[in-house]
């Protein structure tokens, strides 16, 4: 994938320990892509001195240890990365393929799948139909550990979020808010519209690597029966269950 590069950074201080790098305005697929291009860098070729970075839609946050490097030198390490952008190019992305259990299966699991079809004047089937259909790039990982933010839902599946946020929201619970979808990886309080469930964990602490999805990946949402989801869920638990991953092989037209 080439990187199709717009103006030049912007750097803002955040605190005395990190620095806001902003690559533009709004939720693009491409600005996106410059964030992971000087991602991707910083994994190739550590800088000294920084402790982590953060990605977001369009910005990056870079915590650094002020001893080791300054805040001026740490912009011009980070400028001379982002010169090498167009040079260029991301391995080929990957599909993460979740399997899930839709409200049409169990409506426990999408209780608010049928005011989601209202919304659009669509069928709970037909929202089903869409939502599966696509791969769905995951923009940023953040608001609880193991959120995906994920851009491309369909436009006639837009849906504002509830008036009313529920407190409690189970793990795996797949939602939509406005434009976007997301898979909420722990319980915990929330306003998305929820559409189905996934027995898939996005987020163990066992784990050697916590957190299953990232920045830069692709997901497809794979719906499943209700005793499919259950022998899932024995396998999780099990720790023999392995997710399908497989190369992305077009970007989906509603990602730009």
């Amino acid at each position: 994938m080439d990187i199709k590069i717009f103006e030049k950074a912007t750097f803002f201080p955040a605190g005395d320990q990190a620095l806001f790098m902003k690559m533009g305005e709004g939720i693009d697929p491409d600005l996106n892509a410059q964030v992971r291009s000087i991602v991707y860098l910083l994994e190739k070729e550590p800088l000294e001195g920084i402790i982590e970075w953060i990605p977001g839609y369009c910005t990056l946050m870079v915590v650094y240890d002020p001893l080791v490097i300054g805040y001026r030198d740490l912009i011009i390490k980070l400028q001379e990365l982002e010169k090498r952008q167009d040079e260029m190019t991301f391995p080929p992305p990957m599909v993460i393929e979740i399997p899930t259990t839709y409200g049409t299966e169990h409506l426990e699991f999408g209780p608010d799948l049928q005011s989601v079809a209202d919304h659009n004047n669509l069928s709970p089937e037909q929202v089903v139909e869409l939502h599966s259909s696509i791969e769905y790039l995951i923009y940023m990982i953040g608001f609880t550990p193991g959120f995906s933010f994920l851009g491309g839902l369909p436009p006639q599946l837009a849906t504002p979020r509830l008036e009313n946020p529920r407190e409690k929201v189970p793990a795996g619970s797949v939602g939509i808010a406005g434009p976007q979808t997301g898979i909420y990886p722990i319980e915990s309080p929330g306003g998305w519209r929820l559409i189905g469930r996934t027995p898939v964990k996005l987020f163990d602490p066992q784990r050697k690597e916590p957190i299953l999805l990232k920045a830069g990946l692709y997901i497809r949402f794979a719906p499943v029966s209700l005793n499919e989801y259950k022998q899932i869920v024995e396998e999780v638990e099990k720790d023999i269950y392995m997710v399908k991953k497989y190369p992305l092989e077009r970007v989906n037209d509603n990602e730009g």
